[in-house]
């Protein structure tokens, strides 16, 4: 009787050992230089993360693509499909037939993180959307982005989306690099828009000294998100924070390591290269805020990815059992949570206190 007592208090020890109070785990983040790739400051820049609305960048990247090599004009017309128009938020609004041309849907993105503006790009570039996440995989993996995965152009959820912070920050990187032309659109704090102007959510870009730009994001399962670039005295940066509790825990947090950056206040850290950091396949990415329905009852989601291998020799499309389903948009419910404490730490200075979340306060957006 006493064995099988122990064996019990065992099991649920173990049980209660699974489920966390709070769905969420350490932010993660990587600083680099953007003049030569190296690696300034990387905290768990190699741990798999939901990339949120981060995916624009990619989706931003195959339309400069495309607009190099002459397939699109920047003035060329697209139509607003009825998919396209029932995207949730962030969005334009479009109506089904509702035209719209590359630069502003461009802009759109940027500006607004507008996810039915990134569908009629994707539609317009790739036929569908499922076909334009699947080219989006295999441009990430042409570039050494090998342990991220989409299965949209938005960046809504999706438990295959995947990325990891390392992997967007040579995405930014190699955007920078590739298309020195495109690039400044990053910067841009409007879009103009059906006789309106519309004002850029990235508060980063709009306040920071130097700020070049890039893109936020935010889902239940990544937390806030955020890419930024700046330059300062001739040195340039590219950063990125993922999992922040709260929006202005993200600002923060990229002010902060940006701040360091250029100051040189960073720990010392080995030479290199973004490229060069070992890739670690089908981690589990936390599920950061503890909202949404889908939030599970432990601190990561269970990922199952794929089976390998992902897609074809030739990277041309998707195996069809990763698309037999199409996924369900998360509808979630959580108040912003109370701004995380600083913890004074000289050996970790970019770290910070966790934060409890309330809930009940809706959102349904990727941005």
């Amino acid at each position: 009787m006493t064995n099988v007592k122990l064996t019990l208090l065992l099991l649920m020890s173990l049980c209660l050992s699974l489920v966390s109070p709070a769905s969420y785990s350490d932010h993660a983040a990587i600083l680099i230089d953007a003049d030569n790739g190296t690696i300034v400051y990387e905290q768990d820049a190699n741990h798999a993360w939901f990339p949120a609305s981060l995916t624009k960048v990619m989706t931003l990247y195959m339309t400069f693509t495309a607009l190099s090599q002459g397939q699109v004009q920047l003035t060329d017309t697209m139509t607003a499909s009825v998919y396209a128009a029932r995207q949730p938020n962030s969005k334009l609004g479009l109506r089904p037939g509702e035209n719209i041309t590359v630069e502003e849907a461009i802009l759109a993105l940027i500006t607004r993180s507008a996810n039915d503006a990134a569908v009629v790009l994707a539609e317009h570039l790739g036929g569908n959307e499922e076909n334009f996440a699947t080219r989006m995989t295999a441009k990430a993996h042409s570039l050494g982005m090998y342990d991220t995965h989409f299965m949209n152009a938005t960046g809504l959820p999706h438990q295959w989306q995947v990325t990891t912070p390392r992997d967007l920050g040579l995405l930014a990187y190699r955007t920078m690099q590739d298309f020195p032309n495109f690039y400044p659109y990053f910067a841009s704090h409007s879009l103009f828009f059906r006789g309106r102007e519309w004002p850029a959510i990235n508060k980063f870009t709009a306040s920071y000294p130097g700020a070049e730009g890039m893109k936020t994001g935010f889902t239940c399962g990544s937390g806030y998100n955020l890419i930024s670039t700046a330059q300062q005295n001739g040195k340039r940066l590219i950063g990125v924070i993922m999992g922040g509790m709260t929006s202005p825990q993200r600002y923060q947090l990229m002010t902060a390591m940006m701040d360091n950056g250029f100051s040189n206040n960073l720990p010392p850290h080995a030479d290199k290269h973004i490229s060069a950091i070992p890739t670690k396949t089908f981690s589990s990415p936390p599920y950061q805020l503890g909202c949404g329905r889908d939030a599970p009852r432990t601190s990561y989601a269970q990922y199952t990815p794929p089976a390998a291998p992902r897609h074809n020799n030739n990277h041309a499309v998707h195996l069809r059992s990763s698309h037999a389903v199409r996924p369900r948009h998360i509808v979630a419910s959580h108040a912003i949570p109370r701004a995380a404490k600083r913890v004074a730490s000289k050996a970790q200075p970019l770290r910070l206190a966790r934060a409890t979340i309330p809930s009940k306060t809706r959102y349904h957006r990727s941005r």
